[in-house]
């Protein structure tokens, strides 16, 4: 009896052995296969974005400072603005800061339209739903994400529902329409709701650290990106529920996302100084918007209308754009003294006409 346990043992720890070498084995061919896609990708990258924009003749001039300029300024937080987002009228904007309070104003009038008291004042996203523009989301450190009725109930706190699942932090919630968000999370995964039920429908799982930013499709709201602190970017199809690329290349954490305009490209800035763009149609990296003086993080990247410029928030008060068919090391043009203190969100709105700055110095700012 002894004999057989002996045996039985000896056989476990052999077919473990066998299966450490195996995994080792694997982890060296999968090592070995992207090597050699990085070497296909590299020779066929044998031109510079600004080499095949060339091609087409002179490129359009860049409408810049000071015709870009500072239009309204929306004072009224007492705390770090954290996050902010148009509504789809591209008047309307919703904001939420760490002195508790998610505030919708009118970009145009300067005006407070709604003032929500929130549970947690550690707010970290909000989101206004795009088609009738009637809810509002945000979360953060309380694993939540609250949804608010602008129409229902004007001064009152409570949240129409609570999505409750993630096991870690709220980094970023985004609406598809009026029935289903998409959240992400510092507990590496994503999720897809049912407002009106509360109900979890799909979960999204493949990253290994915190999901920090997501960005819909704008042509496919079946499609998605996420970005994360493993430093890659995934793309995601929700039928499937499954991840259908991943794009690496940067060197540090992935911050902030977004869609390029046609929905074949999206934009990433990271705390390793650069922002990048990246096709699907290639799969890869097409630029890489950086120069040497720029030392520090970006926080949030958007583009413009006509996806022509890149304009990214930095964590030394700055924001910069960037021509996206240029080489990728001369900026377009910076905003004159955006903030006075860290630029954490910025967007353009749906018309194309208006960007709007939100910083730690409790300001948000319209540029147009």
């Amino acid at each position: 009896f002894l004999k057989s346990i002996a045996s039985q043992q000896d056989g476990t720890m052999a077919s473990e052995e066998e299966l450490e070498v195996r995994i080792e084995e694997a982890k060296n061919e999968v090592a070995r296969l992207k090597d050699e896609i990085k070497q296909a990708r590299t020779k066929t990258m044998d031109k510079t974005m600004a080499d095949v924009a060339g091609l087409k003749g002179g490129l359009k001039e860049v409408r810049k400072p000071p015709s870009v300029k500072l239009r309204r300024t929306l004072k009224g937080h007492f705390g770090k603005v954290y996050a902010m987002g148009w509504a789809g009228d591209s008047q309307s904007l919703v904001s939420a800061s760490q002195d508790g309070k998610l505030i919708v104003w009118n970009a145009q009038t300067t005006n407070k339209l709604n003032a929500v008291p929130l549970r947690s004042s550690w707010v970290m996203t909000c989101a206004f739903e795009q088609k009738k523009g009637n809810l509002v989301a945000c979360g953060g450190l309380d694993n939540l994400c609250s949804v608010y009725n602008l129409n229902q109930q004007p001064q009152q706190s409570k949240a129409m529902k609570e999505l409750a699942a993630h096991d870690g932090y709220l980094s970023c919630c985004r609406f598809i329409d009026e029935t289903r968000i998409l959240t992400s999370s510092g507990d590496s995964s994503l999720i897809l709701w049912d407002i009106t039920s509360g109900e979890v429908l799909k979960t999204f799982l493949g990253h290994k650290g915190d999901v920090m930013s997501l960005a819909i499709n704008p042509t496919d709201s079946n499609v998605f990106v996420s970005g994360s602190v493993d430093r890659e970017a995934k793309i995601w199809d929700i039928r499937s529920g499954k991840c259908v690329q991943t794009h690496d290349g940067h060197e540090s954490d992935i911050n902030s996302v977004q869609f390029f305009p046609d929905g074949n490209a999206f934009g990433t800035g990271s705390d390793d100084s650069t922002c990048r763009l990246f096709d699907m149609r290639c799969y890869g990296e097409v630029n890489r918007f950086w120069n040497d003086s720029i030392m520090c993080g970006i926080t949030s990247v958007d583009f413009s209308k006509s996806g022509r410029l890149l304009i990214a928030g930095y964590d030394d008060y700055n924001v910069i754009a960037w021509d996206t068919l240029s080489s990728g090391k001369q900026q377009a043009f910076r905003l004159n003294q955006p903030h006075e203190n860290r630029v954490s969100c910025l967007s353009v709105n749906p018309k194309g006409d208006a960007l709007c700055t939100g910083s730690w110095d409790a300001l948000l700012k319209i540029w147009a």
